[in-house]
């Protein structure tokens, strides 16, 4: 018990704050000891008693060091509330006569309660009655004390039970409290190294090797890797195989497929709009009457304005000067300078399709609103045509900056091409491959390599243009070869950015698939449910580009003439070139056309054929 533990001065120190208080409780009920041997000598015990009572009144009590604060220390059970019963102190004197010894003594009975509310949750659940503690003190001149301690406590059954139930908590909880957290002692045999090392029969906690032995258990240990790679599976093989082989050229069909989408789009852009824009005036003029234009044919004539305002701007545009501007400026290098031009393009890219999207939509509402709302949507109508004007304008410089770049770098003799195209793909290799995508970002990632790919063929066009106009000797072979190397390398370095992407991303290849089958559906302007993405590709500001760089070499090859005869090879060389561009658009379209429809039936075989297997 605390109280036991204490010693005699603790047993002082209760007895002496008890007999400071018995004048302050009004309620305090005295009880007389029934071990009182002489009633005769009351008035003399009384005297001693109040002597003793002046004596312990000037001695001023000081609490003892090592007296517990918590309830369970000074009264050994704790209950949720209980009254104060009383507070009793009963003093009576007598002569005891006991192992042959007579002895002066003083009784002093002491009941203690307690009144407090225990907050603590591991007692919350105990209910019973106070334990009250009596100490009987004898004490004389002859300084002999006797101590003992008598202790009794009613728990209901109850109480018991889940006092037993949560035992374990209760007393993790009362180490906690306490701040004594008793950490797990290890067991004997745990800590004797003597003992686990006699007990390792392969040595494998040996130290004590020598160089020769530790050699030949390396040797006979089996994979000399073993401690830094693990052993593959299955799986782990088939992502191989997918990396290097399956994923490959599925990622590259579908990139030369969406290059021949963009490729088709060009061509109908400049064959199939300008003959729909002839046939719509013929057909006015014809019937001598002004109808509401339909809203494909209000979106022709947007794209023609636009296509229009872009070439007559791009033809006062020097070529010559700002060639020379970007070759003989020093301060940022080639390749800097057409990664920033790419970097705008591709934001282009990703604005210009959204404002055409909006100056179809004015078209289509200009075309079936009622009179009254006429004017309202006529002005609309405009501004979204002045607005995708400005965007195609932007876009159009921004590539012919581009391709104006690199002519410079293939024209150039110090290996600049060669630093563009390492700087350019292998930043391009580095920002896209250790990247988290999901599936529908590499769709759109797949998508714009394809758009990349079909600007890139602008560029070298632009080049042929300006090797026929202005190079001298032979410069075919150089172009050729350089054209190739740009190509393969743009290639190579699309393939290694898919296979790591999905390897990275944990796309199977056949993810390609799924792609090109949906790209497929779009060429054959099928809706399917499942597609989320189309192939988004705005031709007018490469056509603007193409049309600004093969004005001049047409200009170059007509005869000097008389100026009929000048417009008359003026419309031969126009009415050629269309012939050439649509059948190069029909040629195209229909192999499309046959490739999307035999591929879109092989797929649908093939998930027959797994539905039934």
């Amino acid at each position: 018990m605390a109280l036991r533990s204490n010693g005699r001065n603790l047993s002082f120190e209760i007895l002496s704050r008890n007999s400071s208080l018995d004048d302050q409780h009004d309620h305090a009920i005295f009880h007389r000891s029934n071990s009182d041997p002489a009633q005769s000598d009351q008035s003399t015990n009384s005297k001693f008693a109040r002597r003793k009572r002046k004596k312990k009144k000037k001695t001023p009590a000081t609490a003892h060091a090592s007296i517990p604060e918590s309830p369970t220390a000074i009264y050994g059970v704790v209950s949720n509330s209980f009254d104060v019963i009383s507070e009793t102190t009963n003093r009576e004197t007598g002569d005891v006569h006991g192992n042959g010894l007579e002895f002066n003594y003083s009784v002093q009975t002491v009941l203690l309660p307690v009144t407090t509310e225990v907050v603590d949750p591991e007692f919350q659940g105990l209910h019973g009655t106070a334990e009250l503690r009596q100490r009987t003190v004898i004490g004389s001149g002859g300084g002999v004390v006797e101590e003992t301690e008598t202790a009794s406590s009613r728990i209901e059954s109850q109480a018991k039970e889940e006092s037993a139930a949560e035992g374990g908590s209760a007393s993790k909880q009362r180490s906690e409290l306490s701040g004594n957290v008793i950490p797990k002692l290890q067991t004997a045999e745990s800590l004797d190294w003597k003992r686990l090392m006699a007990e390792d029969p392969n040595h494998l906690f040996s130290v004590d090797k020598s160089p020769v032995q530790y050699f030949m258990e390396e040797m006979s240990n089996g994979n000399a890797l073993r401690s830094t790679t693990t052993l593959g599976n299955e799986k782990e093989r088939e992502r191989v195989y997918d990396t290097i082989f399956r994923l490959p050229w599925r990622c590259e069909l579908l990139i030369d497929v969406g290059f021949f989408v963009c490729f088709d789009s060009f061509l109908s852009l400049l064959t199939i709009m300008p003959t729909r824009i002839l046939m719509t005036v013929w057909r006015t003029i014809q019937s001598r009457q002004f109808k509401r234009p339909s809203a494909a044919e209000l979106s022709d004539f947007g794209c023609f304005t636009i296509m229009a305002c872009g070439v007559t701007l791009l033809e006062q545009t020097d070529i010559s000067l700002i060639y020379h501007m970007i070759r003989g400026q020093g301060t940022i290098k080639l390749y800097v300078v057409y990664n920033v031009l790419e970097i705008f393009d591709k934001l282009c890219q990703s604005f210009n399709p959204d404002v055409l999207q909006t100056l179809f939509n004015s078209a289509d509402g200009l075309a079936s609103c009622p009179p009254e709302n006429m004017r309202f949507w006529v002005w609309r109508f405009i501004c979204d045509q002045a607005l995708a004007v400005a965007a195609t304008i932007i876009h159009a410089f921004i590539l012919l900056a581009q391709a104006i770049t690199l002519s410079t770098c293939i024209v150039a003799h110090n290996n600049a091409l060669w630093a563009l195209l390492v700087s350019n793909n292998f930043s391009e290799i580095k920002s896209n491959v250790f990247k988290r995508y999901s599936k529908d970002n590499i769709h759109s990632l797949v998508y714009f390599d394809s758009v990349e790919r079909f600007h890139i063929s602008a560029f070298v066009l632009f080049v042929l243009a300006q090797n026929i106009l202005e190079a001298e000797g032979p410069w075919f072979e150089s172009f050729l070869s350089n054209a190739l190397i740009v190509y393969v390398c743009e290639m190579i370095i699309d393939i290694v950015k898919h296979s790591f992407i999905a390897k990275f991303n944990d796309i199977k290849p056949i993810a390609y698939s799924e792609f090109l089958e949906d790209l497929c559906k779009q060429t054959l302007n099928i809706q399917s449910e499942g597609s989320k993405k189309n192939l988004t590709f705005i031709p007018l500001a490469p056509a603007c580009v193409v049309i600004r760089v093969l004005t001049p070499v047409y200009a170059a090859h007509l005869p000097y003439s008389p100026l009929p005869w000048k417009l008359f090879w003026t419309l031969v060389l126009f009415a050629m070139t269309y012939v050439m561009l649509t059948s190069l658009k029909v040629l195209i379209g229909m192999g499309l056309q046959k490739h999307a429809s035999w591929y879109v039936n092989r797929c649908k075989r093939r998930k027959h054929h797994l539905h039934y297997d």
